[in-house]
């Protein structure tokens, strides 16, 4: 279901995918669960569960610090393939908070499988995938915080549908 939208974050529609590439953001956004998901298919899918912040919200005096809406969602990639990465947690608390995520034109020429670089904060990811779908499960909270907690988010979760 497509039909979630959430006029007062800024939200507008619970389904996204890479056609709206150029509108999205991922800065900050933690990580919860990473699934690698075989498939009927050669190719399997990459999943993330993740806290996706939809807007940044600046201080109104007298406060001095951001706010958030953020929302749990599930980001898909489909058909991945020559997936490589770099945990770099030793000696810190892992956080898997993402810096960005961008799409690469591949030095091969194979445009129907762009290459994918999510870049974290001690962590990296690369990969070949055909595209992405994110869904948006519950309507974006406004939160002093960037991340849900285990409660509010449902727990981690790989589900498939936008809130409507």
């Amino acid at each position: 279901m497509n039909s979630g939208d959430h006029r007062e974050s800024g939200l507008s529609k619970s389904v996204w995918t890479d056609a709206d590439f150029e509108e999205m953001g991922w800065h900050d956004a933690t990580v919860h669960g990473l699934y690698v998901q075989e498939t009927e298919e050669v190719l399997p899918r990459l999943l993330l569960d993740l806290d996706y912040l939809v807007q940044w919200v600046h201080p109104v005096s007298p406060a001095t610090h951001f706010s958030f809406w953020v929302s749990p969602a599930t980001l898909v990639f489909e058909d991945v393939w020559d997936l490589e990465g770099d945990l770099g947690f030793k000696g810190t608390v892992p956080d898997l908070a993402v810096d960005g995520v961008r799409r690469l034109v591949p030095d091969d020429g194979r445009q129907d499988l762009p290459l994918w670089h999510i870049d974290g904060h001690g962590f990296d990811l690369k990969f070949r995938a055909s595209g992405y779908r994110q869904y948006f499960r519950q309507a974006p909270t406004l939160r002093s915080r960037q991340a849900l907690s285990h409660t509010e988010r449902g727990g981690c979760a790989f589900t498939e549908v936008g809130f409507s």
